[in-house]
């Protein structure tokens, strides 16, 4: 099954740290996000991705183009008969990447529906975002979207918090408290998704649909949306601070979705 990655995000809101570089090649623990995101599902058995393109996605294309350099330490003798002996292996030797431009300013549903040639005869296939991490079962996620037979099924994240969660009693005496707690309420889209084929015919022409408007609507209104519940570890990267906390969870050697 194919993974396709939403990678045309700006990363506006991460100062001083994209400013050159699109939002997924922002480095976590000297690799990009969007690297972290692949290898985990490749850890699950899925390695063929489609990668949209958008914002500086040519960063993107040099990065697998030249691939072995950036993940290995190699020798190289200059001159005329220029050689290089790459001394370090990786297991991304059977991955297949398809790195498709899907418009510099273009809505995430309008990327998804300019891919859909690259996933003709596929029945199902994966989706999520180019931004954020987790440890997300992909098997389960996978026998639960076949299990019901619906078009989209979405992983149903708690939010991460923010602050710290102060408990207290009647008489405001703190009870309880508790560094940056998950939310105990409700959901939200974390990506992680599985879809049909026909999620096609909820796609329209236009650059700026927004997948997450009004496709999942007409989803929800068809009864073709499902959520598979998800109380593990799920983190975006949408502000400095969260590029901050994923690189110090990798720099401490605690990154739940480090599973390769």
């Amino acid at each position: 099954m194919k993974t396709v990655i939403l990678c045309g995000g700006y990363g506006t809101r991460i100062r001083d740290v994209a400013d050159n570089i699109p939002k997924p090649m922002i480095p976590v623990g000297g690799f990009p996000i969007l690297w972290h995101i692949m290898k985990y599902y490749s850890h699950w058995g899925h390695n063929r991705f489609v990668l949209c393109l958008g914002y500086k996605g040519q960063v993107i294309k040099d990065f697998f183009l030249n691939y072995e350099a950036h993940t290995n330490d190699f020798t190289i003798t200059l001159g005329g008969n220029k050689t290089i002996d790459y001394h370090s292996r990786h297991s991304e030797s059977d991955w297949q990447v398809t790195l498709a431009e899907t418009g510099e300013n273009a809505m995430t549903g309008a990327r998804i529906r300019a891919v859909k040639r690259y996933l003709e005869g596929d029945t199902d296939f994966m989706l999520t975002y180019g931004d954020g991490v987790g440890n997300v079962d992909i098997t389960k996620l996978i026998a639960f979207h076949r299990s019901h037979g619906k078009i989209l099924t979405v992983s149903g994240m708690r939010p991460p918090g923010r602050f710290g969660e102060l408990m207290s009693d009647s008489d405001g005496r703190v009870t309880e408290f508790n560094e940056k707690p998950q939310a105990s309420g409700g959901r939200i889209s974390g990506g992680f998704f599985v879809c049909r084929k026909e999620l096609f015919d909820y796609l329209d022409a236009r650059g700026d649909l927004v997948f997450e408007q009004e496709p999942m609507r007409n989803l929800v209104r068809d009864g073709q949306l499902m959520v598979h519940e998800h109380d593990g570890f799920w983190q975006p990267m949408d502000t400095y601070r969260d590029y901050t906390l994923l690189n110090e969870l990798y720099a401490q050697g605690s990154a739940p979705w480090v599973i390769w």
